[in-house]
């Protein structure tokens, strides 16, 4: 798998209402900005999408580079959120199993629009988290 030169990037679904409010959630706790977030729709993520094997068109899981690996469903969520401050209680739960981990996860993906809606186009961030923003 080739090696990605940036790191502490998130990938999203910029179009899935859930997805960007998990981009404002991580934003707003990340306070030393370690954080980048790129749409699957830009240029940008869609590249990084295909590298890692994720179809831009249909995107079927978040991805996150962090210390030079890319992390992927229930691993990239856990991963994020034991970095932000006052979140590495959640490192307890990759004790559980990768594959119930990945179930879930994947269940929510599949239906994440129908139980939380899509945005007609990738969602404008404010001017802050703009700055934050790789297209």
């Amino acid at each position: 798998m080739e090696i990605w030169p940036d790191d502490d990037v998130i990938l999203f679904d910029g179009v899935c209402i859930f997805c960007s409010r998990w981009v404002r959630f991580v934003a707003k706790r990340d306070i030393g900005k370690r954080f980048r977030f790129t749409a699957i729709q830009s240029e940008y993520g869609a590249r990084l999408a295909r590298t890692f094997g994720i179809d831009p068109a249909d995107p079927d899981t978040n991805a996150v580079i962090h210390g030079g690996e890319v992390f992927m469903k229930s691993d990239a969520a856990l991963t994020v959120l034991s970095l932000l401050p006052g979140w590495g209680w959640v490192r307890a739960l990759f004790a559980m199993p990768k594959p119930l981990r990945d179930a879930v996860y994947s269940l929510v993906a599949r239906n994440r629009y129908r139980i939380f809606g899509k945005y007609d186009a990738c969602f404008v961030p404010d001017a802050d988290l703009r700055a934050r923003v790789i297209e």
